[in-house]
């Protein structure tokens, strides 16, 4: 399995960003949905990698820059396929080493409150995200938990 930067212009990034989409509206209401489409993954204050093996897309991830010094995780996906790998947990280590290298003190993330998103929630959890309040743009909502991660002091430089 390899991380790649980008991907967003494929057709199997695509397909899996649509089943994220998917999923994400089939377990939670219209307004407790925060994923992102395709475009508004494009924007700046985002990055944006995939996991491959050959031409195969397994997984993505992004991470957004709430301000200098937190974080946010957007678009976790695993294939359906691909699950149990091991591709959610290096997608989420190559994150967490993003945001320490980008000198974050604080990684946070949204996911959903419905069983259907306890596998991810307990992903979080094994890396160190502890539930929080919401952050960044987000309110309280039944549908959804926050989690965070404090980061280690980073001297990465910030241009």
């Amino acid at each position: 399995m390899e991380v790649r930067s980008g991907g967003l212009d494929t057709p199997q990034v695509a397909a899996l960003l649509a089943a994220h989409v998917a999923d994400m509206r089939r377990y939670s209401p219209p307004d407790s949905v925060h994923t992102l489409d395709l475009d508004r993954l494009r924007t700046p204050d985002l990055s944006f990698w995939s996991v491959w093996e050959g031409e195969e897309g397994l997984g993505c991830g992004a991470l957004r820059e709430l301000d200098r010094r937190h974080g946010e995780l957007k678009s976790m996906r695993t294939a359906a396929e691909h699950r149990g790998r091991g591709v959610g947990a290096l997608v989420l280590e190559h994150l967490v080493a993003q945001a320490v290298a980008r000198g974050y003190s604080r990684l946070s993330l949204e996911t959903g409150s419905p069983a259907e998103f306890a596998p991810a929630r307990r992903l979080y959890a094994r890396r160190g995200f502890v539930e929080c309040g919401p952050f960044g743009p987000y309110a309280a909502d039944e549908f959804s938990v926050f989690m965070t991660l404090a980061l280690p002091a980073g001297d990465a430089p910030r241009g």
